[in-house]
């Protein structure tokens, strides 16, 4: 594959080709005034010098041969129309310009102000009558007017040279005047993805070149504070990991020393089947999560009653809820609520608000699961009486990992994906939620989602 010229070549280049251009639709036309300006005033002498020489020749005729030679000494030739309408010169040429010209039609009141081509040469021609029936012309060789153009042409052939010479000199200037910010910015980019985050592109150059250093500066410190994210987030995620396994390591070692026995190992077992379950829910959240913006994540859309799902998952969270001293209440209507959905996704996205909430309310403080409905959409609340959040927080609540490093020693926190998981599931089933403050003093998880259409047997809008 052939490689590309450079920025300085196509710039100088171009400059070369503008300035060659320029000069020579200059010069073509500057060339083609300067000769018709010349062909005209060397019309307007030799029809001067006609004049005179037809007055002369009418006062004198004798003085024909002089005339004839000294005009032949300025390159004019003198053609006679005779009586019978012949046309008598000495040079062949010019007799024959004449006739072209229309010599044989002059009279008194048309004098002839022509011109002709004979043999890939234009000559001038001024025809005059010196009586009744005999005329005159005098016929000029046109090299004679265009030798000022002939001059200028040279000129402008060398104005050319001088001005290609300069656009070079220009072109390369400018090309070094872009090029240089451009291969700085580029190392700036080849740096970056070799991993340097470091690096910053000077603001130099023009305002475009200014604007693309500035643009990648902002990638870069985009990149860096997303990178710093990461590690933060992998930091959590390892320390959730750590946990359960340590749990389990940690028991697992006293069965096989013999440390536990007896009544203890049915407790033991229970402890470690529950830190695996728990290990094996943060790995599922950290596939779910990485999944989410891939085209093959699955999701099995159907007509969902959304008030039977809501019944269900009630009964595990109330359970668990009144052990941990919460009370859980759930409102929902007393009928069907049909949304098109995913059920098992959605499922998880009730059960994942309803786990964030539970983990920050305190005993005796409520934790309310609603659902509500309106015109082609359903509602559903998660709301809990725990400590709550600031507004700059709910803004940023379904940012990975925001939260936990925001609270971490604070208050209980999770592995920070549990909100961002929510936010990507809501999202891909049509829905969207938010965040906010709660009438019960904590903090509101709001899902809406897009009622299921209604069916060819249904003839009755849900109730309101």
């Amino acid at each position: 594959m052939r490689r590309p010229s450079s920025l300085a070549v196509r710039t100088t280049a171009l400059c070369l080709a503008v300035a060659g251009v320029m000069a020579l639709v200059a010069g073509g036309i500057a060339v083609r005034q300067v000769s018709t300006a010349s062909r005209e005033i060397s019309q307007q002498t030799l029809s001067a010098e006609a004049d005179v020489v037809a007055a002369q020749l009418a006062e004198s005729p004798v003085a024909a041969r002089r005339l004839n030679e000294i005009l032949r000494g300025q390159g004019v030739e003198v053609v006679r129309r005779g009586e019978a309408g012949g046309l008598v010169g000495t040079d062949r040429t010019a007799v024959q310009a004449a006739r072209r010209a229309g010599l044989a039609r002059v009279t008194a009141d048309q004098p002839l102000h022509g011109s002709a081509r004979v043999d890939g040469s234009v000559l001038l021609v001024e025809g005059r009558t010196i009586d009744g029936q005999v005329a005159m012309a005098l016929v000029g060789k046109v090299a004679i007017a265009e030798g000022a153009g002939r001059r200028l042409l040279n000129n402008v052939v060398f104005a050319l040279a001088i001005g290609l010479l300069v656009a070079a000199g220009a072109g390369l200037l400018l090309a070094r005047r872009l090029a240089g910010p451009l291969r700085r910015t580029a190392a700036v980019a080849s740096a970056m993805s070799h991993g340097r985050r470091d690096l910053r592109v000077p603001p130099q150059g023009p305002r475009e070149l200014v604007e693309v250093g500035e643009s990648i500066n902002t990638l870069a410190n985009a990149l860096a504070y997303s990178e710093a994210r990461q590690r933060e987030f992998l930091l959590s995620v390892s320390h959730e990991l750590r946990t359960p396994l340590t749990a389990v390591t940690g028991f697992a070692e006293s069965l096989a020393d013999g440390v536990v026995t007896g009544d203890e190992v049915p407790e033991v077992g229970r402890v470690i089947g529950q830190e695996a379950e728990r290990l094996n829910r943060l790995v599922s959240d950290l596939l779910d999560l990485a999944r989410l913006g891939a085209d093959d994540f699955r999701l099995d859309i159907a007509d969902v009653d959304v008030v039977q799902l809501l019944a269900e998952s009630a009964q595990v969270w109330h359970a668990r809820c009144a052990a941990a001293g919460v009370t859980f209440s759930l409102e929902s209507p007393g009928h069907p609520v049909p949304v098109r959905t995913d059920a098992r996704r959605l499922r998880q996205v009730v059960d994942g608000l309803a786990e964030n909430a539970l983990r920050v309310t305190p005993a005796g403080a409520p934790i309310v699961l609603s659902l509500r409905y309106g015109p082609g959409f359903a509602v559903v609340e998660v709301r809990d009486g725990g400590p709550g959040l600031s507004a700059e927080d709910y803004a940023r609540a379904f940012e990975r990992g925001v939260l936990h490093s925001r609270y971490e020693g604070v208050r209980p926190v999770g592995t920070g994906i549990g909100l961002a998981l929510v936010h990507g599931l809501v999202t891909r089933m049509g829905g969207r939620i938010e965040a906010g403050p709660a009438p019960e003093g904590g903090a509101r998880f709001t899902v809406t989602l897009p009622l299921a259409p209604p069916g060819p047997d249904a003839t009755q809008p849900l109730p309101r």
